[in-house]
């Protein structure tokens, strides 16, 4: 195997602002010399560098990464930290819009106890999730658009539902990172018009499935939280704003208010 040092050069021409630690990956991955050239060629032209190595981390875990599939990014840990933090012992948790599944993974590597569930629209998202939660939450992947996805036993017993539904509004696409909108499907991206299009659904629908005490978290922009808000309080949720500075994150965590 060929030193790294001239893949880093390659990488930070081609905009790779972490170059050091991505051809260290590159060259762990790659079984050859002729397997490194065509992974780094791949990664200069514009690949994310998780659809080449197979996997992503989250939260101290690698999950598997499929072609197309979203990848998960660092800043949803906080949707992870409060999802795992507000379960009730025992409790329901289940992952919509699950991409990958890395966020039920992490939930319930940090919470066992928990009984969980994810659903996504995209079909190579949900085979990607089944092959990522096969050992722990088998046959609990589900296909479908948003709640028609999931087993209506869990109609009115979701104690935590997650949510990392695409946000980015329709307009914006074309400014994305080409290694997103080139390589991850549209449907994992564009939240319409002002991002919140999913969003709205995922709104309007929770107090059908939350528990009495059920908990919906979800990622937004930061110039999303007030129009989001609206949206949660108009289906009868109670939402608080959280934010991790760290990862410049932002999300919303709102509270069900309904009698058992």
């Amino acid at each position: 195997m060929s030193d790294p040092d001239p893949l880093v050069a390659r990488l930070r021409a081609a905009g790779c602002v972490f170059a050091e630690e991505e051809a260290a990956l590159l060259v762990e991955a790659a079984d050859d010399q002729d397997a490194l050239e065509r992974m780094v060629r791949d990664r200069v032209a514009g690949r994310p560098l998780e659809h080449l190595l197979g996997w992503a981390e989250l939260d101290g875990r690698r999950v598997v990464v499929t072609d197309g599939v979203f990848v998960p990014r660092q800043r949803t840990r906080l949707l992870v930290d409060q999802a795992a933090a507000r379960a009730p012992r025992g409790g329901t948790v289940v992952d919509l819009c699950c991409g990958t599944g890395a966020l039920l993974v992490a939930v319930l590597a940090r919470r066992p106890d928990l009984d969980g569930h994810a659903a996504d629209l995209d079909p190579a998202a949900v085979a990607c999730a089944r092959t990522n939660l096969s050992g722990l939450a088998p046959d609990r992947v589900h296909e479908g658009d948003l709640y028609d996805a999931l087993p209506t036993t869990l109609r009115g017993r979701v104690d935590v539902l997650v949510v990392n539904a695409p946000y980015v509004p329709t307009a914006e696409i074309a400014r994305m990172p080409p290694e997103a909108r080139d390589h991850e499907h549209r449907v994992a991206l564009d939240g319409g018009h002002d991002g919140l299009d999913v969003h709205r659904r995922v709104a309007a629908g929770a107090p059908d499935w939350l528990a009495p005490a059920g908990v919906l978290v979800i990622e937004v922009a930061p110039g999303q939280v007030a129009t989001a808000t609206g949206l949660l309080v108009a289906a009868g949720l109670v939402p608080q704003t959280v934010t991790d500075d760290e990862r410049g994150a932002t999300a919303l965590v709102a509270t069900m208010v309904r009698a058992p």
